[in-house]
């Protein structure tokens, strides 16, 4: 399962049985300010979808180092460890959200649409970049 954590939002995405592909499957509304990161939909997802491991994307800086936000995704990763018992793997993901937004331009999709599922489309690109490096070795 590949995660693009926001404040507001978390996108969504799971590969294929064989490891292969990535599929955007929900954007969940959350509240960073109120500790509220939508356990229960991701225990749900988790369930339904056998997940093993979880793919988290880490928001670095473009010289490399860690932010507020980098933090931020380490903290929520603990809690993902800890609450599912599943290994979690911080992937950078620098430029995933340009790179979505750019796909969802290209596709002549309309502002508010792109709104919606921008973050799902980000977790898309996380958890391909991690699928594609683990076919690499």
């Amino acid at each position: 399962m590949g995660l693009d954590l926001g404040s507001k939002t978390i996108g969504v995405a799971v590969s294929d049985a064989m490891g292969w592909t990535a599929q955007g499957i929900e954007t969940i509304k959350i509240d960073e300010a109120k500790n509220e990161f939508g356990f229960n939909r991701l225990g749900k997802i988790i369930n339904e979808h056998e997940v093993s491991k979880i793919v988290l994307g880490l928001p670095k800086n473009m010289n490399g180092t860690l932010g507020p936000r980098a933090e931020i995704s380490q903290t929520f990763a603990s809690k993902l460890e800890k609450k599912y018992k599943l290994p979690v793997i911080l992937w950078d993901e620098r430029l995933t959200t340009m790179a979505a937004e750019r796909v969802l331009l290209e596709a002549d999709m309309s502002r508010g649409k792109r709104k919606k599922v921008i973050d799902k489309m980000a977790a898309v690109m996380i958890l391909q970049g991690y699928l594609d490096s683990q076919t690499k070795s």
